[in-house]
């Protein structure tokens, strides 16, 4: 669980990319009447209709969707010292920080930090349903 906090913005990047790609698909049904005729009336379909199926039923796109909302409720829900730590540990450009280094920016103890992770973790996991 830790892994998808620190790849949270990657994340919401790929469940964009997915549902631009199941919304944009390329041609699945190509015009195979190539002649014309009399018989070339093509029968309108239900694009939308197909396209709502496909991002209800994708399964990649279901699960990592249920990943973000997860961290953003916990994240919602956590004290404002506990969003530094999480900004600091898992969202800073620079994620190689201490937890010496984090412990100065929040003003704690090393220990106090290294609890609240897994306090944001535990919650995390059992929201998400993980064992």
């Amino acid at each position: 669980m830790e892994h998808e906090w620190y790849n949270y913005h990657n994340t919401l990047k790929e469940i964009a990319r997915l549902r631009e790609e199941i919304m944009n698909p390329f041609d699945e049904e190509p015009d195979t009447n190539v002649g014309g005729g009399v018989n070339s009336v093509r029968v309108p379909g239900d694009p939308t209709g197909r396209v709502a199926a496909r991002l209800m039923t994708s399964k990649q796109l279901n699960y990592l969707t249920e990943i973000t909302e997860t961290i953003e409720q916990v994240y919602n829900a956590l004290p404002d010292n506990y969003k530094e730590l999480v900004r600091l540990k898992y969202w800073s450009k620079n994620n190689q920080m201490t937890w010496e280094g984090i412990a100065f920016k929040v003003d704690k103890s090393e220990r106090q930090c290294r609890r609240w992770r897994k306090e944001i973790i535990t919650a995390s996991i059992e929201l998400i349903g993980w064992r």
